[in-house]
């Protein structure tokens, strides 16, 4: 008997997540009770992971201000999750051009480019009803990502979404799971957990695949390029901007974030898993692993 090639694998795996993806998916517009009052005097994500947690300036904030800042700080994540994902459509449409639609990987991923779509209406109805801006990178990333997102290929392609995925999951997680979050918050997460399970699973298999296809060099620039996008991505997750809405000194704040030994440890958290599986593929190495290190995610 013949063994299955990796993409043979693939392929399998994309009809099993196909079947899920058409009986386990939501429709947020109709799954959510999005006239529901939004009480301010919930937390919306849990205090110990909100960046100033645990710092001198914490300490002086009032209860107000500290629900305030999970309020914000929760706006801020969900925009970048928002921005990245726009991003992922248009990877995921240039990856598809270039292959057959009759390909079961290929169908997954425009049925994955759907899903995306649907969360970003979602995120920005969340943002809409949590009454918050809507966070933006700036401007040099915002541009840098243009670049990245009409020339990724290879891993360099599926690695940085899955750090980007797979740390906003983990967080998402744990609040699904803790009834002191708001519950808007705790449904927005719960349907996207389910959703993105399917995804990360598609994206694993195809870096796991392409690594081991990849020559030396292409491997050297795929580790680099997916090193620097995630890290890149990592720091967007809480925009400075918020501070200011939380009526805090920007400069001390952003100082104090930077310097918080808590707000690191939650990013190594948020990262550990994908981490582990990027070490074992062989993207984080002696070279890679020094600019994931100044982010705090290993």
């Amino acid at each position: 008997m013949t063994a299955a090639t990796p993409v043979e694998g693939l392929r399998k795996t994309a009809n099993r997540l196909l079947g899920s993806s058409a009986k386990n998916s939501y429709d947020p517009g109709l799954d959510i009770d999005w006239d529901a009052p939004v009480e301010l005097d919930m937390k919306f994500m849990p205090l110990e992971r909100t960046s100033l947690y645990g710092t001198a300036l914490w300490e002086r904030m009032s209860d107000e201000q500290r629900i305030e800042l999970s309020r914000q700080e929760l706006a801020s994540i969900a925009s970048t999750g928002l921005w990245f994902e726009m991003i992922l459509i248009q990877m995921l449409t240039r990856w598809a051009y270039d292959r057959d639609p009759q390909d079961s990987r290929v169908q997954y991923a425009l049925t994955e480019i759907g899903d995306e779509t649907r969360h970003i209406l979602m995120f920005a109805k969340a943002i809409a009803r949590l009454g918050t801006p809507t966070y933006r990178p700036g401007k040099v990333l915002h541009n840098l990502a243009r670049i990245y997102k009409a020339t990724s290929d290879g891993p360099s392609l599926f690695a940085p979404v899955l750090v980007a995925e797979e740390m906003t999951d983990r967080l998402q997680r744990e609040m699904v799971n803790d009834e002191t979050v708001h519950p808007l918050v705790r449904m927005v997460n719960r349907i996207h957990v389910v959703e993105e399970a399917r995804h990360v699973r598609f994206a694993r298999e195809e870096v796991a695949r392409q690594m081991q296809t990849v020559g030396p060099v292409g491997k050297a620039v795929g580790n680099l390029a997916s090193a620097l996008v995630a890290v890149a991505v990592a720091g967007a997750l809480i925009n400075p901007d918020v501070y200011a809405q939380v009526g805090l000194d920007r400069r001390e704040a952003i100082r104090e974030a930077r310097n918080n030994p808590n707000f690191h440890e939650t990013r190594r958290w948020m990262a550990e898993k994908i981490v582990a599986f990027l070490t074992e593929q062989g993207l984080i190495t002696w070279y890679t692993r020094p600019i994931y290190a100044r982010a705090h995610l290993v």
